[in-house]
């Protein structure tokens, strides 16, 4: 017989429960990693996990694959996060190898700072490719990325703010800050999932450095400043309208 722990059914038969017993179909447990947590997000939500043995140190930012992962009750908890940092890793050397010439980064460690900025920036599975072309094209050009996720990251390490964003953050000069800073971030502010590292490697073809929140959850998208601030009227005026400004 096999040691862990087994789910049987009412009025299952000693023989089938003999069965299970020796086949050693354990219970599976589940931990699941939505993308775009951050790493202290994830080594909290670890050390809550039901079943898991052991403790562990925060993860490295961006080291981890978001997805849903089994386990069975007395694993420890090191060896479920080596799953998940090997799954990263591993899709990464993979989406590495078929990128698209031409791209804004230059190595995997960048395309995973970009892909977190572009996980945290949209929920649109369909806008994945059109926020990295955008990034894309402001790095290109030496432009500041001015992407709001970087301004919150070195002041929750990635958590939700709660609140909008002050104007002495969006001033603060720090590694992590793209209004203050041309370039990308010296590190990931997130764990992104497999769509935004594809998009980073091949974002949609656009002229576009530009976009605003389009108040139905996605953006609009601007070539020009002149078109980029007549968007961000009709998402000032959409907010009044809802009570918001």
């Amino acid at each position: 017989m096999k040691a862990g722990e087994f789910r049987l059914l009412a009025h299952q038969s000693q023989s089938d429960i003999f069965q299970d017993l020796l086949g050693g179909r354990t219970l599976q447990l589940k931990f699941t990693v939505p993308e775009g947590r951050s790493a202290v997000q994830v080594y909290e939500a670890l050390m809550k996990a039901e079943g898991l043995t052991g403790s562990i140190d925060v993860p490295a930012e961006g080291s981890v694959m978001p997805d849903t992962y089994a386990y069975t009750r007395g694993d420890s908890r090191a060896a479920v996060l080596a799953r998940m940092q090997k799954a990263m890793a591993d899709y990464l050397q993979a989406a590495w190898a078929r990128r698209k010439p031409g791209i804004a980064v230059n190595t995997p460690e960048e395309a995973v700072i970009l892909a977190a900025i572009v996980e945290k920036e949209t929920g649109k599975p369909e806008e994945r490719r059109m926020v990295a072309g955008v990034y894309s094209n402001r790095l290109k050009r030496g432009m500041m990325l001015q992407a709001d996720p970087t301004v919150i990251y070195p002041v929750t390490k990635g958590k939700p703010l709660g609140r909008r964003i002050l104007r002495s953050e969006l001033d603060a000069v720090n590694d992590y800050n793209t209004y203050t800073m041309t370039g990308l971030p010296k590190g990931p502010i997130a764990n992104p999932g497999r769509a935004s590292i594809d998009a980073v490697l091949d974002p949609a073809p656009t002229s576009a450095i530009y976009f605003v929140a389009d108040g139905s959850g996605g953006h609009v998208f601007a070539d020009t400043l002149e078109q980029h601030n007549a968007n961000v009227e009709k998402w000032r005026a959409l907010r009044r309208e809802r009570g918001e400004m």
